[in-house]
């Protein structure tokens, strides 16, 4: 997985929303009150969410290597001190390895630290670059530690040891959290179908009849009401299953298109 840099989402961001607004405002001089309204409304909404979403799924697979590659790297770190090897000397053995992304970043390190760049600084860009919440506790702890002088490989063994317990507890969490994430998914399936099985077996029938206690005089102003129903519990269901799943709301998005896309093609191919 490549790096996202901010910029890039910050692009991603402002055209797929100015698309988005481009669609909405073309249905709204073209096609307003007309069946296709709704389409154009949900294909905004896709377009302005699904190019942030994938470069957020990007991210955050990245992010997940770098945190997964840190305990081997510590490791080799260690080890390469007992030999007798400096700190400096000692990452750039380690860059020669395949630590995933992490490899890349290394590299990095090294060569500015070649160019003059002082390990501390060095570092510090370091952590700026991946900012990984495990990576910016760690740093300053190294940056400490080689400030302190001694032996700085007894920082990085148990350093490795924290980061893979964490690592470790944070699938613990995930696994526990699976089945209320799987709940919404359900919850919001069992939403479309009843709202499929009404109009199969109630709704068609009545068209054209007022229906007690609904304000919708029509199948297809009911339809366009349970629509907009399940894209706002889609969206907001989404949100809330990756708020659940991976501790950030940005990272619900995923979850949200695809509930809306699968709410879309039920309502528009199964129930009308």
């Amino acid at each position: 997985m490549p790096k996202v840099e901010r910029r890039e989402k910050k692009i991603a961001w402002a055209v797929s929303v100015g698309l988005g607004a481009i669609i909405i405002i073309t249905a709204l001089l073209t096609l307003k009150d007309k069946p296709l309204f709704n389409d154009y409304l949900f294909f905004a909404a896709v377009v302005a969410v699904f190019p942030p979403t994938v470069l957020n799924y990007v991210e955050y697979h990245w992010k997940k290597s770098i945190d997964e590659h840190l305990p081997d790297l510590f490791r080799s770190i260690v080890q390469a001190q007992q030999t007798g090897m400096t700190l400096p000397q000692a990452l750039e053995e380690a860059s020669k390895r395949d630590y995933g992304p992490l490899t890349g970043e290394l590299k990095k390190m090294v060569n500015k630290m070649s160019w003059g760049l002082s390990f501390e600084e060095a570092f510090q860009e370091f952590g700026k670059r991946v900012d990984t919440p495990l990576v910016q506790k760690t740093i300053p702890l190294i940056i400490e530690a080689n400030r302190s002088g001694g032996c700085v490989e007894k920082v990085f063994a148990p350093m490795g040891n924290f980061i893979q317990a964490t690592l470790t507890m944070e699938k613990e969490r995930k696994a526990q959290t699976r089945p209320y994430i799987a709940i919404i998914y359900v919850a919001f399936y069992v939403f479309v179908f009843t709202i499929v099985l009404l109009f199969k077996t109630f709704f068609v029938e009545m068209d054209g009849s007022p229906i007690i206690g609904f304000s919708a005089s029509t199948s297809e102003e009911a339809w366009r009401i349970f629509f907009h129903m399940s894209c706002i519990q889609a969206f907001f269901g989404g949100l809330v299953a990756g708020k659940m799943g991976e501790g950030t709301i940005s990272a619900g998005l995923k979850h949200s298109v695809i509930l809306m896309a699968s709410g879309y093609f039920a309502l528009k191919f199964v129930a009308w």
